[in-house]
């Protein structure tokens, strides 16, 4: 059906939020609470997905259930919900084009689509992951694929396979692994199992506790750790990868079972928009969450050119600083906070306890509780907050921005 002039006719917000994934739901909640009323969010999906737990997921110790609620049972009070997929940005004129050929006008906008997972990008791969060997943590049917695997292999060769250049949550390509090899440990047949890990850097993580944490634990379960290593191409056909090393070059390896975290980069559409950096990221003030050429325009999340790791956990306190700076500007004030740079990843080490790795922007410690560095340490008491505490307070608090 062709789209008339009437539906061409573009509506307006006072914001609009590009992105109903963590980033989007929780800012748009926050600066309702904060007294902004004219708020909609575009998001094309009808069913919003808990990503942390797709770890939990994969490793067999949460059911599928738990990652899934429908987009408007999430969607905060007040908020307008358009579901449509964004197509184009123009900022100077400050319009949003959508999939439907509808054209959003906006007084502020807001830009967190989240990141795009570029399966294509290693040769190869794509078709690996539609075997019964190729599976994942970051897509929710691979994670339910990967729950089954992990749990049916008795003996053989497992390989876990974390990307170069920039990830959402990049050490959770890790998380399955120390899962799996707990329950293969418990069921008497970890000795049978060869388990590979392939990452991309000098160490395991980075901040040198929490590479102690690891590292212990990769001793403990007998993986090898291949560092500065990374996935070059996937042969379906004879499940075999090729790896890339900078001095070892080229090596070939053979799986039984293949878990991949994709390549990731920003969304192609941004490309041609005029807010994105060298990088294909929406450029920002790292610290105001602003962009720097249009007053107008924000980013947060994974499409968010800022200097911190990117991962739902630094959501808190970017989603505080832009609602608050945001609020400010609309009353003409000067911007009153500054992100620090905040992330987090918790390791899921085993099927009872957790690392939990808090840093800022150049992998510097950040703990919760300042000046005790103790949830660094594997416990049962992180394993509790992550699996059980988290998951409640992401959907009836995070989303409603009173997180």
């Amino acid at each position: 059906m062709p789209v008339t002039d009437a539906a061409r006719r573009p509506t307006s917000h006072s914001v609009l939020v590009i992105g109903g994934g963590n980033a989007g739901l929780s800012v748009a909640g926050r600066l309702r609470r904060l007294g902004v009323k004219d708020i909609a969010v575009i998001e094309p999906r009808t069913e919003h997905l808990y990503k942390p737990i797709f770890s939990h997921i994969a490793g067999g110790t949460a059911p599928a259930s738990k990652a899934v609620r429908s987009q408007r049972s999430v969607t905060p009070k007040g908020v307008e919900w358009i579901q449509d997929a964004v197509t184009s940005i123009d900022p100077d004129a400050d319009t949003v084009t959508l999939a439907s050929g509808s054209v959003v006008g906006y007084d502020h906008l807001i830009i967190c689509p989240g990141i795009q997972k570029d399966w294509d990008g290693i040769p190869g791969l794509a078709e690996a992951m539609r075997t019964p060997e190729g599976i994942s943590n970051y897509e929710f049917d691979l994670a339910q694929k990967a729950s089954a695997r992990l749990r049916d292999i008795t003996r053989g060769t497992v390989v876990f396979s974390q990307p170069a250049g920039p990830a959402s949550c990049a050490g959770a390509g890790q998380k399955p692994m120390y899962l799996a090899c707990d329950y293969w440990r418990a069921r008497g047949i970890l000795s049978d199992i060869e388990v590979v890990m392939l990452v991309p850097d000098e160490t395991v993580f980075g901040m040198p506790d929490i590479d102690r944490e690891l590292n212990r634990k990769i001793a403990e379960y007998g993986i090898t750790l291949r560092t500065q290593t990374t996935l070059g191409s996937v042969d379906a056909a004879s499940r075999t990868i090729v790896t890339e090393h900078p001095v070892r070059g080229s090596e070939t390896l053979s799986y039984d079972l293949l878990s991949v975290e994709p390549p990731q980069s920003a969304p192609d559409w941004l490309v041609g928009s005029g807010l994105t950096d060298a990088s294909g990221f929406v450029d920002v003030d790292p610290y105001t969450l602003r962009h720097p050429r249009h007053g107008n325009v924000w980013a947060l999340g994974d499409a968010a050119a800022t200097l911190n790791s990117k991962s739902g956990g630094a959501l808190r306190k970017q989603t505080l600083t832009l609602a608050k700076n945001l609020v400010a500007v609309l009353r003409g004030e000067p911007m009153p906070e500054r992100y620090n740079g905040y992330s987090v990843c918790p390791f899921t080490v085993s099927r009872s306890t957790v690392v939990f790795a808090e840093f800022d922007d150049q992998y510097r410690p950040v703990p919760s509780v300042p000046f005790w560095k103790g949830l660094a340490r594997e416990r049962r008491l992180t394993w509790v907050f992550d699996r059980h505490i988290l998951p409640w307070v992401y959907w009836h608090m995070i989303l409603q921005g009173r997180a």
